[in-house]
């Protein structure tokens, strides 16, 4: 059975296009109107709104809440204080990823964890005796990402305490009659804010940031140009640019915290009090080595042009995401790693793409070769390692 957002009232009579995908079961826009780059822009340029309660949403709280996510989770809680929220990943016995998601501390004791797959039933075996409950409040909450740089001005009309409110910290406070939870988070690598609903207040939250954005161009936007802008901020997704650890058939398709970039989680492993699941394995990759590197590329557009204009067509400058494998070679034809996400950025003016490589390779400034299928026969085309994000404005961390 297709399910409906709190949102939906809203969503439906603006989204023009009639473009719908299902996400955890819900409804979600594609794009709102004909262009979705017109959205993508709002974000970029202005603000957008974007529907984002699909996500599984569980409340974990207790005496022993901390204990029992210090030893679950693989970026240290303990750091997180209340008001700050965190992006953080979970491994399994082998140190491969389960899965990651965004963690609110909302007290000593409370916290507000979500993610894109459901975890329940895998967090709940993991309880033991620790005095600790986790609800699933996925059905009951709703969530409203507002993102660019103008989100910080609308919102602060409607709740003074955002203007306060630094990179990747949370609060709770009232929008009208409604009871919110606010965080500057979210996944477009722009300025932005989620907030947090139960579903009965969620018509009145949109309309209360819809009507605060009237004069400063609020669109709300599909899921084409949120995936647009979490390529250029380099932010990886499950099921595309690596899988669950649960579901993947060899570990050929799962990934480390290393190889997906995010070694900088583990920074305090060698505390001795720091015990979570997949520590010894992570420990072991760190002396052996990592088989992947994540690296952006940047393709090389004078060989992009080329190769196209040698096969009689046009260079295609598609913004549309890409998200399927093309393996790279190096000059021997060896192959050498893969991308899995690649577009043209507006922002950037280039090919971008995010990708695996062997670690020798992974110095920004080294040449790879990618296949792209043209005519039907597997070509090349030259790229340059770089480091990511491909966009990162300042107004984002200001």
């Amino acid at each position: 059975m297709v399910r409906y957002t709190a949102f939906h009232d809203r969503t439906r009579a603006l989204n023009t296009t009639e473009l719908w995908s299902h996400w955890a079961g819900y409804l979600a826009a594609d794009r709102y109107q004909l262009s979705e780059k017109f959205e993508y822009f709002a974000i970029r340029n202005s603000v957008g709104m974007f529907d984002t309660s699909p996500l599984y949403k569980y409340r974990i709280q207790g005496g022993d809440a901390e204990t029992f996510l210090a030893g679950l989770l693989t970026r240290n809680i303990r750091k997180c204080r209340p008001g700050n929220a965190q992006y953080t990943i979970w491994c399994d016995d082998n140190g491969f990823i389960i899965e990651d998601g965004v963690i609110i501390r909302q007290s000593e004791t409370e916290f507000l964890l979500s993610t894109a797959e459901p975890n329940l039933a895998y967090f709940e075996d993991r309880i033991g005796r620790l005095q600790v409950t986790i609800d699933d409040i996925s059905d009951d909450m709703a969530a409203l990402a507002v993102q660019g740089p103008r989100s910080k001005t609308i919102l602060t009309e409607l709740i003074p305490e955002v203007a306060g409110l630094g990179y990747f910290q949370a609060t709770e406070a009232k929008i009208g009659e409604a009871p919110v939870v606010i965080s500057r988070t979210g996944f477009t690598g722009d300025l932005g804010y989620e907030i947090w609903v139960e579903n009965d207040y969620g018509l009145a939250v949109w309309d209360a940031v819809a009507r605060a954005g009237e004069g400063y161009g609020i669109l709300p936007f599909g899921t084409t140009a949120l995936l647009m802008a979490r390529i250029e901020a380099g932010l990886a997704l499950i099921d595309v640019d690596f899988s669950s650890s649960r579901y993947a058939w060899t570990d050929a398709d799962r990934t480390t915290p290393m190889e997906l970039g995010l070694g900088w989680m583990v920074r305090d492993i060698d505390d001795g009090d720091r015990q979570f699941i997949g520590r010894r394995a992570i420990l072991r990759e760190m002396v052996a080595g990592s088989r992947w590197n994540l690296i952006g590329l940047l393709i090389d557009w004078r060989d992009w042009f080329d190769v196209y204009d040698r096969n009689g067509l046009v260079p295609p400058k598609d913004h549309l995401p890409h998200e399927s494998e093309s393996i790279l070679y190096d000059a021997t034809d060896q192959p050498v790693g893969y991308a899995t996400s690649l577009m043209y950025s507006p922002m950037v003016q280039r090919h971008i793409a995010i990708a695996r490589v062997q670690p020798e390779l992974a110095v920004p400034g080294n040449q790879v070769n990618m296949e792209v299928t043209i005519n039907h026969t597997w070509q090349q085309v030259k790229a340059q390692t770089t480091r990511m994000p491909f966009y990162n404005p300042p107004h984002k961390t200001a």
